[in-house]
């Protein structure tokens, strides 16, 4: 234990900043759904910012994910002090980037031919490929800001990503109330884009990001002389591949994990648009509370990652049980400001009444399953940080698609529980694979262990 006291300080330093960012990065939808929410007709353009944006994040953090791979080999590289072979890593991570940005942007042009064909209303179909086309525009900057991100926190420069996502919020805020409601002064007249308008919002924002954090790097290297101006120019089809291979799983749970949530928002919706308001609502807050344990898990990868790479296995596993521990126990208090506050938070968003009741009872059931959310994201962090990214992908598609889904549909369609039966469905995906990846996770410091003693 008093290595794993010795360990919660440096994983505070790294995570705090990190947490900062993330909770940045959430408000920006938080605050196309209050924007949009306060538009004539809420329940449509909730719904309609909901399946755009489900359909979006489950593709997008999908494909994206397979960079993760570049928290192990970055953050290894650090540990090692090989500053020369964590820049040929970044510059591979780019190219790899480029590859999956354009791969999502076809993706996402291509995705409203079968978006028509779903028993969806006609109106929210409608709103939501048009915010999937204004939210693609910014897909190239987006990948390339996940890139760089990885960089600098293998690196522990978390503060200029915290800074950039805090301010990104005040450029969407803007670009939000400009586009989406509409203004004129004078001859000057910026016509009401309405939902579209927030997509565009999202977008520049995201442009925002990615050039903030080139200009972070650029003042990071001037300072500290990483070599990154000699880096790597001609493409190692090896390093490729072991990106590639590493990612491929860490994407996939990401995949999972936000799929499961996008089947469950397509299913909410043939229900109707007041309960899919209600669940785009709860799942808003439940997806802001996710990213303080997602930033300890990013924070736990590189720690872990890099004691690894320094050869100190044991500080490797107490990183790792810090982590857990200090996401858990914060999942554990938004478990009780969600059941206190349900009725308070869904107010925030829109003063119709009728969404306010849809999304209460969501938002009990999200503040049911906070704690073992908490645990099995900072576990595949620390399993990440490891080299283990495969756990996560069993443990998920066990979790979720062999056991949420099928209780959830049996809840919300058979027994006519409707979205909250399915909420129930994923609460009960969640205890399972919090529980499973903290036992593997166990099970991994527990071979730390022995190679300690080895060495």
């Amino acid at each position: 234990m008093t290595s794993i006291r010795q360990q919660i300080r440096p994983v505070l330093v790294l995570a705090l900043p990190l947490i900062a960012a993330e909770l940045g990065w959430m408000s920006m939808g938080i605050v196309d759904t209050i924007m949009v929410g306060h538009m004539q007709n809420p329940a449509i353009n909730i719904a309609s910012a909901a399946l755009g944006q489900v359909l979006y994040n489950t593709l997008a953090f999908g494909i994206a994910g397979v960079l993760l791979s570049l928290d192990t080999f970055l953050s290894q590289s650090h540990g090692a002090g090989r500053y020369d072979e964590a820049n040929r890593w970044l510059y591979h991570g780019l190219i790899l980037a480029a590859a999956l940005a354009a791969l999502l942007f076809v993706l996402i042009e291509l995705a409203p031919l079968l978006m028509v064909r779903m028993p969806i209303n006609a109106a929210v179909l409608a709103g939501a490929v048009s915010f999937l086309h204004s939210l693609n525009w910014g897909t190239p900057t987006l990948f390339l800001y996940f890139t760089l991100r990885r960089y600098l926190q293998a690196f522990n420069h978390v503060r200029p990503i915290a800074f950039a996502l805090v301010t990104a919020n005040l450029c969407n805020v803007l670009g939000n109330w400009f586009l989406i409601y509409g203004h004129q002064w004078g001859a000057i007249k910026i016509p009401a884009l309405g939902i579209v308008g927030s997509g565009l919002a999202t977008s520049l924002s995201r442009t925002y990001l990615a050039l903030f954090l080139l200009a972070a790097i650029w003042h990071v290297e001037h300072k500290h002389n990483y070599g990154l101006r000699s880096m790597l120019r001609h493409i190692e089809t090896s390093r490729l591949k072991r990106l590639t291979l590493l990612g491929a799983p860490a994407g996939a749970q990401i995949f999972v994990e936000i799929a499961i949530f996008g089947t469950v928002t397509f299913l909410i919706g043939t229900m109707g648009p007041l309960p899919l308001a209600g669940h785009e609502i709860a799942l808003n807050c439940a997806s802001f509370t996710f990213m303080v344990p997602f930033a300890i898990s990013a924070a736990a990868a590189v720690r872990v990652g890099q004691a690894i790479g320094r050869g100190a296995p044991r500080e490797a596993a107490a990183a790792g049980w810090a982590s857990i521990l200090f996401g858990a126990a914060c999942m554990a208090t938004f478990s009780i400001i969600l059941g206190v506050f349900a009725h308070p938070i869904a107010r925030a968003f829109t003063p119709d009444r009728a969404v306010i009741a849809a999304t209460v009872p969501l938002l009990f059931v999200a503040a049911a399953f906070q704690f073992f959310d908490g645990l099995q994201i900072t576990a595949t962090g620390a399993l990440r940080g490891a080299g283990n990214t495969h756990a996560g992908l069993i443990v998920q598609i066990i979790g979720y698609w062999i056991i949420g889904l099928p209780v959830g549909t049996w809840l919300g369609f058979h027994l006519h529980w409707g979205a909250v039966g399915l909420w129930i469905g994923l609460c009960a995906g969640l205890i399972v694979a919090g529980v499973a990846l903290t036992a593997v996770w166990s099970r991994t410091t527990r071979s730390l262990a022995e190679k300690s003693l080895v060495s």
